[in-house]
């Protein structure tokens, strides 16, 4: 305890963007978690629900029970009805569109964490450079103190350890939440192709047409 407060009064200036990024990781974390619970659906059970449907070009209750689900995949399916009705023909890239506009949403934010990751073990490494110059400075200036430079290079080991604690607990949280993000784009791409389903079908209904007419 005494090292640490040793450490925190004399390198406060370079500790102080560390317990910024973690006070940022705890944030980002809190709002990216609540944001993903209740954004959560059961697409297991929505997808059957809106296969039929669609089955029965429904196309208004699909879109209701769109609006019922909610959230960022009842928003993508609601958004890929009103696609389906009004230009079949280009279904896929519109889709696209807006599931990348929803993608946006679940991403959004998730750079900080993959940022500090990234910079925070380097900022402690520099509080580390740093503390030792000090205390070589001290050691030059005082004669040899064994007990001081052992006191300094313990303070100086604080701010790496520090800064590699919080880069750890950003990228974990980094690759968690990216995990999440990769299964919502799993169920966006479950309702695109259910949707080309009924547009491929469509589109074979219409070029068979004519051949029977003719018959």
């Amino acid at each position: 305890m005494e090292l640490l407060l040793h450490s925190i009064q004399l390198d406060w200036p370079v500790l102080t963007p560390i317990l910024i990024c973690s006070i940022l990781v705890v944030a980002v974390a809190i709002n990216r978690y609540s944001f993903y619970k209740q954004n959560k659906r059961d697409v297991v059970q929505f997808i059957p629900k809106l296969q039929k449907e669609l089955a029965k070009e429904n196309l208004s209750g699909a879109q209701s029970l769109s609006i019922q689900l909610g959230g960022v995949i009842g928003e993508v399916t609601e958004e890929a009805v009103r696609i389906f009705t009004e230009q079949r023909a280009g279904f896929s890239r519109s889709f696209d569109i807006a599931s990348a506009l929803a993608t946006r949403k679940l991403e959004n934010h998730l750079t900080v964490l993959g940022t500090i990751g990234g910079v925070c073990p380097f900022l402690g490494l520099f509080g580390t450079v740093v503390r030792i110059l000090y205390t070589f400075q001290d050691l030059a200036t005082q004669g040899n103190q064994s007990a001081a430079v052992a006191m300094g290079i313990g303070s100086a080991l604080i701010a790496t350890a520090f800064g590699l604690g919080v880069a750890i607990v950003a990228v974990i949280f980094y690759n968690y939440f990216q995990s999440v993000v990769k299964h919502y784009e799993d169920d966006f791409n479950l309702i695109k192709l259910l949707f080309l389903s009924f547009v491929d079908s469509n589109d074979e209904v219409k070029t068979q047409s004519p051949t029977n007419i003719a018959l």
